[in-house]
């Protein structure tokens, strides 16, 4: 079954959810000195679960909050989270934007660092920028296994949201492998496979921080909320996303090595398309504008003018229904295309590229 696929909006942002574990205990109407021990007893006994828990949040915070920076651009105000010792900081792409210098803030620091643009690549929404000087006992974060990221999960949302910094909030994993698309209104948002949906909801600022399982290792970057058409289009409370951590590490090294990303492992047709609608304005297809030269769609024989309707066994209507279709593919992949030409459909195999 292919993952599911969720349209969802991009913001300056990041994940908060305040819970409050409270010990309850119920009462009788006895009086009696033998009903003040039966009481007494799962107060205990609760106290010490919540006392339990609460010293494995401090030990995570104490071990990872050191990681986790403020970043301004401009007028914007996003997070990141140390990759190297080296001062590699690893962040959204829509938290630099168009920015190339950063002014950045440690946790628990007065000191504002200078940083610069290493690299961004917003075709998986994460860019990384470098510490022009790196001050002592920097500290890189750890990052984890995206395999074992498993629903139930609690996890713990370090940044700066609304700009206040070293800010930490909880939440659990609520599901992964979801298939997320950036809200666009020309559906050239990016579309991002195999995310950590969480409890945790998504406030401005705190984009590009860190999402941290208990073994205080970052298991994802948050960066987007659900949309909820009943809210205006508004964040729905409680559905966020963050990239998976294996993710966050195969774009980053690549970048760090090369200053750009070399084998991204998205799949590609190899084209430049638009949505196409009908009469009564609904989108049916994707027309080809362009077919770039030895690329996957070429070798098919597709050519501009080529109205795309399906991929495999998908429907195809908008550009963000082609790049979520492509997300859940791998370069190399054999399928087929189905696209209109003139009065006649037609059906052909296609080797996908990478993009």
């Amino acid at each position: 079954m292919a993952p599911s696929r969720i349209r969802a909006l991009r913001a300056l942002c990041a994940p908060l959810l305040l819970c409050s574990l409270i010990p309850l205990a119920g009462c009788t109407g006895s009086g009696t000195s033998a009903g003040a021990r039966t009481s007494a007893s799962p107060r205990a006994t609760v106290t010490s679960a919540g006392d339990t828990l609460e010293g494995e949040y401090q030990r995570v915070i104490k071990n990872v909050l050191p990681s986790v920076v403020q970043i301004q651009s401009g007028d914007s105000l996003g997070s990141g989270v140390v990759y190297d010792a080296r001062g590699h900081i690893v962040t959204n792409a829509h938290v630099v934007g168009d920015a190339k210098k950063f002014q950045v803030t440690t946790a628990n620091s007065e000191a504002v660092l200078s940083a610069s643009l290493v690299s961004s690549y917003p075709e998986q929404d994460l860019a990384v920028i470098k510490l022009d000087k790196v001050p002592p006992g920097l500290k890189p974060a750890v990052f984890g296994d995206s395999a074992q990221v498993a629903v139930g999960q609690i996890v713990l949302a370090m940044g700066s949201p609304l700009g206040l910094s070293s800010s930490v909030t909880q939440g659990i994993v609520s599901a992964t492998g979801r298939t997320v698309s950036e809200g666009s209104t020309n559906g050239t948002g990016a579309t991002i496979a195999n995310m950590v949906q969480t409890s945790a909801a998504i406030n401005p600022g705190n984009s590009g921080g860190a999402l941290v399982n208990l073994d205080s290792q970052v298991i994802g970057i948050p960066t987007l909320a659900a949309v909820d058409p009943d809210l205006g289009g508004g964040a729905a409370p409680g559905i966020g996303f963050a990239i998976p951590a294996s993710t966050v590490r195969t774009i980053a090294d690549q970048i760090i090595k090369s200053g750009k990303v070399t084998a991204s492992g998205r799949a590609a047709l190899g084209i430049t398309g638009r949505t196409v609608v009908n009469s009564s304005y609904q989108p049916v297809g994707v027309a080809v504008v362009e077919v770039r030269g030895g690329g996957a769609a070429d070798r098919a024989g597709l050519r501009a003018g080529d109205i795309i309707t399906k991929l495999g066994d998908t429907g195809i209507t908008t550009m963000t229904s082609l790049a979520e279709a492509l997300a859940d593919a791998k370069p190399g992949q054999k399928t087929t295309i189905t696209y209109r030409r003139g009065g006649s459909t037609k059906t052909v195999g296609i080797v996908l590229g990478e993009q």
